[in-house]
């Protein structure tokens, strides 16, 4: 159920999982990912060997004693061993390991995930129409990432949620704030990424500047903020590092506008490093100090025709005609004799030639290497850097919610442990932004442990069963991640798992049916539910005949009920309108049903839950404003009406006969098959023989 959550591209396993073909073939059934058969030596249970290799996990404290961690240990020595093979460098980005504690988070199985369109549509796998669609307004992609893992992970920690929920309250309460907020959000880049990009050794200029550009909000953010009155933004604003300082070095070493590449120079910025600004002045400027020279010398010597002069032999040189050799300075020294003169070179033009002929070069290195090191400076604060982009993160999120809840109109939830859930005028949070504003039609629920445990939904198709299951689920699950919800009001007892059995498709890869399908979600269900979970079932045993379907549905809400056996908190949709009976044979059942408006030979669908279940399908309806031709349409209420008069006929004997406690009264469907056969059979053609074979056939189906 796990593995789903974070879906992996890649499992590294050890030969013991790898020969087991089962759970392996199992693996790739279900998930898109490769699977990789990594060296048992690897393996290692040695915890030594981990906390010396790795010393920066040492730091967290839920490592400091792996005694109690066997497996865990063996798990993370495979892992780190694999990506110091693969990834060829230091692993000082990794300095955390996180235990992934299962009663945190509420379950949510793959048919839950699937069926509720959390983060992805069922169709084409688009993120329009999902929950993330509706609850996604952040500014990073930092706050992108973590609200997707709020969504998959809903808490089940009632101080957490309430801690969030009062968070996005004030941020909703304070529009100035959360404008300001979002402002200064928006300017901020994806730290995660370019801390892990620092990590491998990766980033450039511009990378160190747009991280530079993210941390210079911070403050900024830290000081909107500090005036909060929520507990969870007052700790988020203690604990934010503003990280001035890697600012400042970046600002004062990196130029505003970096070229991508950091081995060809222009990276490091004038005043920063004075040997950097020789050398770049000496390029630059070479001809302007020869210049200088060249005049100075004239000056001081008194030679009118003296000039500096360059060959690829000699370099540089000063020449002086033989008229004026006798105001040679002494300082000169002799580099070559000449037929009208002299070539001289001094200390101060071989200072001047090491500086130009090899600056640019030396430039080029130089910066490289400053660079280097400034970025393994920034690299050493990688902790401090991750846990700046975690906070930045949830903020974005709160702010995220914040502004959801004050755009769609949302309530602020009540969640406890009551166990109950209570809500008023609850929407379908996706349902309500795709329609037109106002158009949606709102509905009640309550469910809690005892009396209203499980309620059987009873109504036609396209009434809005589905629709009404679905939101409830989303309303429950939107509570426990902190988000306000489309309600006029809701308490939310902590639910620890949502189940959801909604429509059936087939799995012809996988040599599944739409029955056996089903069958194994329900399964499923009954398996792992608990009096805390709740469970959403539409349309129980429709893939089977019938009788079978009814006494599936009928055994699976009995089940569901027993408090001894689950318990849990159920909406159970059904067209099989016996099971309405159930409300006076099982305690904690309710019928509900959805309102029909009949106006003549037309019905109108008001998609209002009301007490009390239905025996009217509606199904000819449905098909008419499905479509199905009128011909057809008239038909089927012919052949309606037929078999309800046959089925009456033999209603009161199935009245009278008397049946043991529980037993399901299919006299009623008999007769209806019967009747349906009799009508089909043509008197004038029939042979004795024929007539007798059916009345035989007939008889077997009485008995």
């Amino acid at each position: 159920m796990k593995l789903q959550n974070f879906g992996p591209a890649e499992l590294i396993v050890n030969s013991f999982l790898y020969s087991s073909e089962e759970e392996i073939n199992e693996i790739r059934k279900k998930f898109k990912v490769y699977i990789n058969n990594f060296d048992d030596g690897n393996f290692k249970d040695d915890k030594d060997t981990l906390l010396q290799n790795y010393n920066l996990l040492y730091d967290d404290k839920t490592i400091k004693n792996l005694d109690n961690y066997e497996l865990e240990t063996v798990a993370i020595n495979g892992l780190l061993a694999y990506l110091n093979q693969t990834q060829k460098m230091k692993l000082d980005h990794i300095n955390h390991i996180k235990f992934y504690n299962l009663q945190k988070y509420m379950a949510l199985d793959i048919a839950a995930r699937r069926n509720l369109e959390l983060l992805e549509r069922q169709h084409d796998k688009g993120k329009r129409g999902t929950l993330l669609w509706v609850l996604d307004k952040t500014s990073t992609s930092m706050g992108g990432r973590m609200i997707r893992k709020w969504i998959s992970e809903p808490l089940v920690d009632v101080t957490e949620i309430n801690n969030r929920l009062e968070a996005v309250g004030e941020l909703k309460d304070n529009s100035i704030l959360r404008g300001e907020l979002q402002e200064n959000l928006k300017r901020v880049y994806d730290i995660e990424r370019l801390v892990g990009k620092l990590a491998y050794g990766n980033s450039n200029g511009r990378e160190m500047n747009a991280l530079k550009n993210s941390l210079m909000q911070i403050p900024n953010i830290k000081n909107l903020i500090s005036t909060s009155n929520s507990e969870l933004l007052k700790q988020l604003e203690k604990n934010l590092d503003a990280c001035e300082d890697i600012a400042k070095l970046i600002e004062s070493s990196i130029v505003e506008d970096p070229p991508i590449t950091v081995k060809e120079g222009g990276v490091i910025k004038t005043g920063y490093n004075s040997e950097v600004d020789e050398y770049r002045k000496a390029s630059t400027e070479g001809k302007t100090w020869l210049l200088e020279l060249e005049q100075r010398e004239k000056e001081t010597t008194g030679i009118k025709n003296l000039k500096v002069g360059f060959n690829k032999v000699f370099g540089y040189y000063i020449e002086v005609t033989k008229s004026n050799l006798s105001l040679v300075p002494s300082t000169y020294i002799r580099k070559q004799t000449l037929t009208n003169g002299e070539r001289y070179i001094t200390e101060e033009l071989n200072e001047l030639e090491s500086k130009i002929l090899g600056a640019e070069e030396k430039l080029i290195n130089l910066e490289y290497e400053l660079f280097i090191e400034i970025r393994n400076t920034v690299a050493q604060n990688i902790k401090r850097l991750q846990a700046t982009a975690n906070i930045v993160a949830t903020l974005d999120v709160l702010a995220s919610l914040a502004i959801v809840a004050e755009d769609m109109n949302y309530v602020c939830p009540i969640v406890d442990n009551s166990g109950e859930i209570d809500i008023k005028e609850g929407r379908h949070p996706v349902i309500e932004k795709m329609i037109d504003s106002g158009t949606f039609v709102s509905n009640d629920t309550y469910l809690n442990k005892e009396e209203d445990r499980l309620s059987i939904i009873t109504g036609p198709n396209m009434a809005g069963k589905s629709t009404y299951m679905r939101q409830v689920a989303l309303i429950t699950l939107m509570a426990q991640i902190g988000s306000f919800v489309p309600a006029s009001y809701a308490k939310i007892g902590v639910v620890d798992k949502i189940f959801t059995r909604v429509g059936a498709s087939d799995d012809l890869s996988m040599g599944q049916s739409t029955f056996m399908v089903e069958m194994m979600e329900v399964a499923t269900i009954l398996k792992e539910a608990t009096s805390n979970s709740l469970i959403i079932l539409d349309e129980i045993g429709r893939g089977t005949s019938t009788y079978d379907g009814l006494s599936i549905a009928w055994a699976v809400v009995e089940h569901i009920t027993d408090k001894t056996k689950c318990g849990a908190k159920t909406l159970f949709a059904t067209h099989y309108h016996e099971l309405t009976e159930l409300e006076s044979k099982i305690e904690g059942v309710k019928n509900y049903s959805i309102a029909v408006k009949e106006k003549g030979e037309d019905i109108i669908f008001l998609r209002k839950i009301i007490p009390g279940g239905t025996d009217e399908s509606y199904g000819i309806h449905v098909a008419k404003l499905a479509g199905v031709p009128q011909a057809v349409v008239k038909r089927s209420n012919e052949i309606l009406r037929t078999l309800e008069r046959k089925s009456m006929l033999g209603q009161k004997k199935a009245e009278n006969k008397k049946q043991p406690e529980g037993q399901l009264d299919f006299y009623n469907y008999k007769l209806a098959e019967i009747a349906h056969e009799i009508d089909k059979i043509n008197l004038n053609e029939i042979t004795p023989i024929d007539a007798l074979t059916t009345l035989m056939k007939i008889k077997e189906k009485m008995q």
